[in-house]
């Protein structure tokens, strides 16, 4: 993801990356970091330390990693004050409740998933379990590339949320199930089944760089925005 960010930062005439991070101990450190993300050689080596990064006064900041270390990260963006986008998925309570702290600082926009077709999704989903009421069953299911390490995925869970939500939080299940397989990018199919009928809501992610264009949306969003905690649904209608 965080190669995707980059190519299409290095794309935008409006944009300027001033900052790339890995975790510590990666191989990519001191490399260009346009290079490594496929492009023309931008001139900016790729850092493991938040601080350069900081110091370098982004106007806003993409978050791609794992739980543990996007909640290190976000604490030290927003005492420096500046608003971050965090698209990594798999956060306890506790550590979604750390990340809505730092949103009284600035900014933070958490979304399990940034593409715009996803976020439609959701939307679909909510309006479909309005429409049908109460005798429909519901189940998800999704399929992600063999290297995901979270599953269900957070975009599983996200929709769940809005079924169990859409229904006044009554507690019929949605059973998820999860496929982890060769390459694929992101699937997932959300199907109600009634008395002799069945639909289903798909969303196929067939490139990184859906998610990528939507971290932009993202941040050019909370780049203006007041302190507090937004959803991907927040940057979409601005």
């Amino acid at each position: 993801m965080g190669n995707a960010v980059i190519r299409l930062v290095l794309a935008d005439a409006g944009l300027s990356l001033v900052a790339a991070v890995a975790e510590p101990g990666a191989k990519s450190r001191g490399s260009d970091a346009g290079e490594l993300a496929g492009v023309a050689r931008c001139g900016l080596p790729v850092t493991v330390l938040v601080a350069e990064a900081i110091a370098a006064k982004p106007k806003v900041a993409i978050d791609f990693t794992t739980p543990a270390a996007s909640v290190l990260n976000v604490a030290a963006l927003a005492s420096a004050g500046i608003p971050c986008v965090v698209g990594t998925t798999g956060f306890s309570d506790a550590q979604r409740a750390r990340l809505r702290g730092a949103s009284s600082k600035v900014a933070v926009l958490l979304a399990p998933n940034m593409s715009a077709g996803a976020n439609t999704l959701f939307e679909l989903v909510q309006r479909a379990v309005e429409l049908l009421g109460p005798g429909y069953d519901c189940e998800i299911v999704e399929t992600h590339h063999s290297g995901k390490k979270d599953a269900p995925s957070g975009t599983a869970l996200r929709l769940a949320e809005v079924v169990q939500a859409s229904r006044g939080g009554r507690s019929t299940p949605v059973q998820m199930h999860s496929l982890r397989m060769g390459d694929v990018v992101g699937e997932h199919r959300v199907s109600f089944a009634g008395t002799g009928e069945w639909i289903e809501l798909t969303h196929r992610a067939l490139s990184r760089d859906a998610f990528a264009r939507g971290a932009l949306r993202a941040a050019r969003f909370v780049a203006g925005a007041r302190s507090g905690f937004y959803t991907m649904r927040d940057a979409m209608k601005a």
